[in-house]
C-alpha cells in the first residue's frame, strides 16, 4: 500500500501560507468519497466505533472534511475546522501488530476531531496508539494489517509522526517536508513513546549503550519489504520541493502529485523490479493505485478562507475541484461503492482512467489538455468568488454554489471527455 504527503510551511510557500498535499494510494477499484462531519457532542463515558474497535469518545470533536474509502470509518487525508491536516502512510516494520486496534484512517479522523493544533493532533493520535494499538486489516477484501506514519500540520507547523504497534517517534518539520512508506526519523526525534528506545533493545534491533534509538534504522523492516517500494518516491518528492522552497504555490503542490519522474502524463512503462516503477502518481501496480489526492491551503488568519483542492480518482488524468470546509459538502462528492456508478464522480473517472490505459501515449495528453482547460477556469473562477466572498455576510452560502457548480461542470466535461475517447477510437 502506498501513499505520498507533502507540507510546504510558510516559509517556504509564495503566498506565506502552509501548503499540505496527499495521494491516496488504495486498490485500484476502491473508491472514495468527500464526506463533510459537523461538530458533534456525546454524553461523558460514551464510546465511539471506530473500524474494528471502541474507543472512549470525547465530549466536542471539531468540524471535519476528508476523503474516505467507501467501506471504512476513518480517512486518508482531510482537514478540521481549525485547519489542521492530517495524512497518513503504510509503513513496515518489524514488530508484529496485534489482532485488533486502530487503523491509521482511524487515527486521521480522530487526530482531526480531537486535535485544535498539529502538536495538539499529535498528542492525541499518540496517546491512541500507546492505549489501544494497531490492527485489522486496512483491505476490504484481504487481511493486511500494517503500521502507519502521518504528516500533520497547521498554519504555522508540522510534525512528522511514524509508529510501530503502539511504539512511536515524533519529529518538527522545519520548512519542507515529505513522506513515501519509508521510516525517516532517525535519532533526531522530540518526543517519543516511553520505552520506544527500551523495546528496541530488547528485540535486539539497538545496541543499549548506544543511547536514544535511531528508529527508522532499528525498527524498519528492511528483511521483507524492497527498497523500491518507496526510496526514489520520497527522493523524487523531496527534490520537487527543494528546488520550489521559497516560491511553492497550490500549482506546484498540484503538480507533485501528478509527477512521473519528469515523464509528465505520458508515463514510461517500467518493470515492477525498476527503482522509479512506483511514481509519486502512482499506476499499473495490481494492489496499488493513485484513487485520490488533496491539496489544502492553511492560512494563519482566523477570518481568511480556507480553499482546498480535491481530486477524486487518479490526479494525472483529472481536475481538481475547489473545496471549502466551511461552506456545505456538494452531496454528489459523497456517492461512492463497492460497484460502478454513474452517480459516482470517482466511478467516473475511474471510467476515464481504464479507457485511456489502453493506450497512454495516444489519449493521455488528449485527456490532460482538457482538464488544464477546466481546472484553470476554476482556478480563475475561485479567486473571483472568494473576492465576493469576504465582502458578503452569507459567504459560506456562496462558496457552497461555487462548489455545486464546479462539480456539475465536472460532471458534464468528464461526460464530454468520454464521449470523445469513445468517438476518436478507444474501444
Amino acid at each position: 500500500m502506498g501513499c505520498d504527503t507533502f507540507v510546504a510551511l510558510a516559509p517556504a510557500t509564495r503566498a506565506g501560507v502552509t501548503l499540505f498535499a496527499k495521494n491516496s494510494d488504495r486498490p485500484p477499484r476502491e473508491s472514495q468519497r468527500i464526506v463533510s462531519l459537523p461538530r458533534r457532542r456525546s454524553a461523558a463515558g460514551q464510546r465511539l466505533r471506530c473500524q474494528w474497535i471502541d474507543v472512549p469518545d470525547v465530549r466536542e470533536t471539531a468540524a471535519v472534511v476528508g476523503s474516505q474509502p467507501w467501506w471504512l470509518w476513518g480517512f486518508e487525508h482531510g482537514v478540521n475546522e481549525h485547519r489542521v491536516a492530517i495524512g497518513n502512510e503504510t509503513v513496515y516494520t518489524k514488530e508484529a501488530l496485534g489482532p485488533l486496534g486502530l487503523v491509521g484512517m482511524d487515527l486521521v479522523r480522530l487526530g482531526l476531531e480531537r486535535g485544535r493544533t498539529a502538536e495538539e493532533s499529535v498528542e492525541v493520535m499518540t496517546a491512541l496508539v500507546e492505549r489501544h494499538g494497531q490492527g485489522g486489516s486496512g483491505y476490504a477484501d484481504l487481511d493486511w494489517p500494517y503500521h502507519n506514519a502521518f504528516l500533520v500540520a497547521d498554519p504555522s507547523s508540522a510534525w512528522i509522526l511514524e509508529t510501530s504497534g503502539r511504539h512511536w517517534v515524533a519529529k518538527r518539520v522545519d520548512d519542507v517536508a515529505n513522506l513515501s512508506n519509508g521510516l525517516v526519523i532517525g535519532t533526531d526525534w522530540a518526543r517519543g513513546a516511553p520505552d520506544v528506545t527500551a523495546f528496541a533493545v530488547a528485540e535486539g534491533w539497538w545496541p543499549a549503550d548506544a543511547g536514544p534509538v535511531d528508529f527508522a534504522a532499528a525498527y524498519n523492516d528492511d528483511a521483507s519489504v524492497p527498497e523500491n517500494l518507496c526510496v526514489e518516491r520520497r527522493r523524487r518528492g523531496a527534490a520537487l520541493l527543494g528546488e520550489a522552497r521559497g516560491r511553492i504555490t497550490p500549482a506546484t503542490m498540484r503538480a507533485v502529485v501528478r509527477d512521473h519522474y519528469g515523464d509528465g502524463v505520458v508515463r514510461r512503462p517500467r518493470d515492477v523490479a525498476d527503482p522509479f516503477f512506483r511514481s509519486l502518481c502512482l499506476h499499473g501496480d495490481p494492489v496499488d493505485a493513485t484513487v485520490a489526492a488533496m491539496v489544502m491551503e492553511l492560512p494563519r488568519d482566523a477570518d481568511a478562507i480556507v480553499r482546498g483542492w480535491i481530486a477524486l480518482g487518479s490526479p494525472c488524468l483529472g481536475a481538481f475541484l475547489p473545496c471549502y470546509a466551511e461552506a456545505a459538502m456538494p452531496a454528489r462528492l459523497g456517492v461512492a461503492g463497492a460497484e460502478p456508478d454513474p452517480a459516482s464522480p470517482w466511478w467516473r473517472m475511474h471510467e476515464i482512467v481504464s479507457l485511456v490505459e489502453r493506450d497512454v501515449p495516444r489519449w493521455a495528453p488528449l485527456v490532460r489538455a482538457r482538464w488544464d482547460d477546466f481546472e484553470a477556469t476554476l482556478v480563475e473562477e475561485a479567486a473571483d468568488v472568494e473576492d465576493r466572498a469576504r465582502r458578503t455576510p452569507d459567504r459560506a452560502v456562496l462558496l457552497g454554489a461555487f462548489m455545486e457548480s464546479a462539480v456539475e461542470r465536472w460532471f458534464a466535461r468528464a461526460g464530454d471527455i468520454r464521449a470523445e475517447l469513445v468517438r476518436t477510437g478507444v474501444h
